[in-house]
Parts: C-alpha cells; structure tokens; sequence
C-alpha cells in the first residue's frame, strides 16, 4: 500500500488530531452525526486498526514500512510498543519536524529528499534515516534552504520541543541528546493495540 496523498482533513475528522499529518482543524459539519459516530459501537478488531492507523498517518509511512519497524520492535529487547514509537521519533523526517524546522512530517520529508539536511554535516536525503543520540543536524548553507527553515520556525514557536531534543534557533542548529521517553511522544495512542493488531503477521 503506498503513501497517502489524499485529503489529510478527512483523515483527522476520523481517527483525530494527528499534528505530524496536518496543522489543520476539521470543521464539524454536523452535532448529529458526530454524536452517531461517537455512539456507535466499534468491534476490537476497528479499535486496533484506528490506533494502527492513527500512526501510519501521522508519521506518513506505508503499511510494509510500519510492518518493517513492528517487527524490528519484536526482535528488540524492552516494551515492543515502546520500542515502536522509538523507532518511528528517531526517523530524520520526524525529528526535523519535532524540531520545528518544518511544519508537517510531510513538509519535512521534502526538505530532506531536497537535499537541505545535513546530519554530521553530510547530506542525508533518505528521510527514514534513523538518527541516533549525539547526532548534530543542520541546513544546507544556501540562501533558499535558509529562508525555508527560517520561515517555517517562526510558523512552529508554539510547538514545545522534546526534552531529547536542543535546538539553537539562531544557528538553526539541531542535537538529539538521548533517546525519546514515552511522556515525550507528541501523539495520542495505544501502541499496545498496534502491537496486537499485527501480532499474526510480525
């Protein structure tokens, strides 16, 4: 299954908010049909195929990608749903929009497949690159990839960066500083379903 292009508002009006998708807020077409939508019972299996969902939305990856990182999390040692939410915070596209240096997950993949990124001032334009702790990330010395990052920190100021994270906005430098804890994931989910929803296939 491939990356989804289609209308991210849809998106979020179903599973809710997901700030790695969309800044965007749906508008409430109807009291009604919410309130029906709120009221109806939903099978276990629907549960664990939201929350799967919710996290191959938000973190714009592909159904065998997400599957790549469940089994990856299965074969480490420690809580597989902590160590799948790890895995999906230390990718570059994430941690450049955790960072604030972009306003979407998205918008930070096409900075990094354009080549702006520098991780250890090398270009890294493969936005699944599992950054690591100590990992120094910056921008290209072009006006333009200047300009862009500059314009899209001061759009996300009111974002809070992650305690694993130091950013110098004057030196639009990045650091990871360690690896995310739990408190820090900036996304609303049950990663124990997603685990069960993929138990039969990982």
């Amino acid at each position: 299954m491939s990356r989804y292009r289609g209308p991210r508002v849809r998106i979020i009006r179903r599973l809710g908010a997901l700030p790695g998708l969309t800044n965007k807020t749906p508008q409430l077409k109807s009291g009604y049909m919410n309130q029906f939508i709120s009221n109806k019972k939903m099978s276990q299996y629907r549960i664990r195929l939201e929350e799967k969902q919710k996290l191959r939305f938000h973190y714009g990856i592909t159904e065998r990608q997400l599957l790549k990182y469940v089994r990856i999390a299965r074969r480490a040692k420690g809580s597989t749903g902590q160590i799948l939410l790890q895995l999906l915070e230390m990718r570059l596209d994430n941690v450049i929009f955790r960072l604030g240096m972009a306003s979407t997950i998205p918008e930070a993949r096409q900075l990094v497949n354009h080549r702006h990124i520098l991780i250890n001032d090398r270009i890294v334009n493969i936005p699944s690159y599992r950054c690591k702790p100590q990992d120094f990330i910056t921008i290209k010395d072009r006006q333009k990839s200047q300009a862009i990052i500059t314009k899209n920190i001061d759009c996300s100021q009111k974002y809070k960066i992650p305690n694993h994270l130091i950013f110098n906005s004057l030196q639009k430098k990045g650091l990871i500083n360690q690896i995310i804890d739990r408190e820090s994931i900036g996304l609303k989910i049950n990663e124990l379903l997603v685990v069960e929803y993929y138990s039969r296939q990982a």
